[in-house]
């Protein structure tokens, strides 16, 4: 069902997003999602370590 995107496809993307936001906005656009998947990535690892080391306590304590 859901296939894989070639070039012509990622094109078809490039320049509908080009005249929605326009080329000056593009590059803010790009910053800000490249900055909230950092930070997705970030809480999701502190998730993960706080998890790791909750369960090191409990075996220490049983």
């Amino acid at each position: 069902m859901l296939q894989r995107i070639g070039p012509m496809e990622v094109a078809l993307i490039v320049v509908v997003l080009l005249l929605i936001f326009g080329p000056s906005k593009l590059p803010q656009l790009g910053k800000s999602i490249g900055e909230t998947i950092r930070e997705f990535r970030r809480s999701m690892k502190a998730a993960h370590d706080d998890e790791g080391s909750s369960a090191q306590e409990e075996e220490k304590k049983g």
